[in-house]
């Protein structure tokens, strides 16, 4: 694929204190930028990042079509670039993409364009264990137009940002009684734009109370737990590894499906299962219930401490032999090309 490339005169890389990242905020010297015009994808480029022009009365901008996507690139110690599974992210993509009448990303566009960004901006990939160089491909509608319809213009786009270990210091979690993430036959299980907007506002409410998080509930009963914030949620009932199921409502994670397969390697009891609120909150009642934790691409795996449901707040014990710190060891380990890869999750730039 011929990429026009429009190389910086100068890096800012040397403005950067890698040492204090505010996650998100700081990005790399390019961008890859590709135009959906007149039914194909043309005109890729990697360009300095910065500001890109819109119209006002671009589609994104009135009946949100945008999808995106969370990656890293890794760096081990003989200063090799890995990504980790990054076919699946590019499938994501796609499907959250057709969910949105959206057209797909070619997988020439997609990895050629990556690739090249990531030789490009090699040098903001720095090496030791919990850096990484977060990748947010993402589509969006370019088209100035406001009738209410699919756009017949997209723009496809690939940023970086250089990140550390993620920790969001403890974290406590409400049980949704009210607000629910994602409803059946809605675009709960796509990387919608909307779905994280829409979940700002319940967040806050938490926060307000002293949580730093929800879980979420279906948003039939209310009964059953689905997600954490953003990301996807295991329990630990004695021994017993517990997930919910992917559906319509939940989101396929690849961190939630490599821990899966992590689970069965280590010979670990995993169930994937519809998971109750009542479930749950008895088996904290008994102390059965010794872990709970998220997982996701930003945090890895984010263990969660204590959380209350209508009057009932329970509060989890400390373990040393925590399955959290297991799944997390052995991914990172992977990753940064330290273990054995024997799935080939791994895939070198």
């Amino acid at each position: 694929m011929n990429i026009d490339i429009q190389q910086i005169e100068q890096s800012k890389i040397d403005s950067v204190d890698f040492d204090n990242l505010n996650f998100g905020r700081t990005f790399s010297d390019h961008m890859f930028v590709c135009d959906f015009i007149d039914g194909q994808w043309t005109n890729p480029q990697i360009l300095p990042y910065g500001p890109l022009l819109f119209e006002p009365s671009a589609r994104v901008f009135h009946y949100g079509q945008a999808v995106f996507e969370g990656m890293k690139a890794f760096k081990d110690d003989n200063d090799d670039i890995f990504l980790f599974r990054p076919d699946e992210n590019f499938n994501r993509i796609n499907v959250s993409a057709e969910r949105l009448a959206m057209p797909p990303v070619p997988e020439k566009v997609f990895f050629e364009g990556l690739e090249k960004l990531l030789n490009l901006d090699k040098d903001w990939i720095k090496k030791g264990l919990g850096n990484s160089l977060y990748i947010r491909p993402f589509i969006i509608a370019s088209e100035g137009a406001i009738a209410a319809s699919p756009a017949e213009a997209y723009k496809f786009i690939i940023i970086c940002s250089p990140a550390q270990s993620y920790y969001a210091g403890e974290v406590r979690v409400l049980f949704s009684e009210k607000y629910s993430r994602a409803a059946d036959g809605g675009v709960g299980s796509a990387k919608a734009a909307g779905n994280y907007a829409a979940q700002f506002y319940p967040t806050s409410l938490a926060h307000k109370e002293g949580y730093q998080q929800i879980i979420w509930t279906d948003a039939n009963t209310h009964q059953y737990l689905e997600e954490a914030g953003t990301m996807n949620i295991f329990f630990r009932v004695g021994n017993k590894l517990i997930t919910t199921p992917t559906n319509d409502r939940i989101l396929d994670g690849v961190t939630r499906k490599s821990i899966i397969q992590l689970a069965e390697d280590n010979n670990i009891d995993i169930e994937i299962r519809k998971v109750s609120v009542a479930e749950i909150k008895e088996a904290a009642r008994l102390g059965e219930l010794k872990e709970i934790f998220g997982s996701g691409t930003a945090a890895v795996i984010n263990p969660i401490k204590g959380f209350k449901h209508q009057d009932d707040v329970f509060e989890l014990p400390n373990i040393d032999d925590s399955y959290a710190s297991l799944f997390k060891e052995k991914l990172l380990n992977i990753q940064y090309n330290k273990s054995e890869d024997k799935h080939n999750w791994r895939v070198k730039i």
